[in-house]
């Protein structure tokens, strides 16, 4: 009975469950540890975020450089370019056709100041802020997408991480 003792608590107890605790919790943890921490951190940040990273920037860039650019060069071309070649022409055809110094006094310094003016301060003003500051594009990248990312690139795999972790302390000694 004394050896059966001996046997049962020294072999048992303390090899089993210094190889068990020792050995197999150790790595297990150490694993884990290192997959989720050195892994799939590495992927999350490297992969994903670079990715995410590099598509935001191509939004940005597309946003930035071509709508900004067409916008810019579009407004300019067709305010500076027709309208203003238009209202030039109808002021010169005035000017030369009509040789009434009240009228052409009237037609160059109100409209064209009032036009000038006018388009100026349109899209300068408004549609210049409108297009920079309150565009839906802006607002929708920077608050909406921006944080979708980061909750599904961040927080989902740290809640992930957390529920295991969580699961494996309410139940020690058992690994899953």
């Amino acid at each position: 009975m004394h050896l059966h003792t001996y046997i049962h608590h020294t072999y048992i107890h303390t090899y089993i469950h210094t190889y068990i605790h020792t050995y197999i919790h150790t790595y297990i943890h150490t694993y884990i540890h290192t997959y989720i921490h050195t892994y799939i951190h590495t992927y999350i940040h490297t992969y994903i975020h670079t990715y995410i990273h590099t598509y935001i920037q191509h939004i940005h860039t597309y946003i930035h450089t071509y709508i900004h650019t067409y916008i810019h060069t579009y407004i300019h071309t067709y305010i500076h370019t027709y309208i203003h070649t238009y209202i030039h022409t109808y002021i010169t055809y005035i000017h030369t056709y009509h040789i009434i110094t009240t009228h052409s006094t009237y037609i160059h310094t109100y409209i064209h100041t009032y036009i000038h003016t006018y388009i100026h301060t349109y899209i300068h003003t408004y549609i210049h802020t409108y297009i920079q500051t309150y565009t839906y594009i802006h607002t929708y990248i920077h608050t909406y997408i921006h944080t979708y990312i980061h909750c599904l690139c961040v927080l989902s795999p740290l809640s992930y991480i957390r529920r295991l972790l969580s699961a494996k302390q309410s139940r020690p000694g058992r690994v899953k």
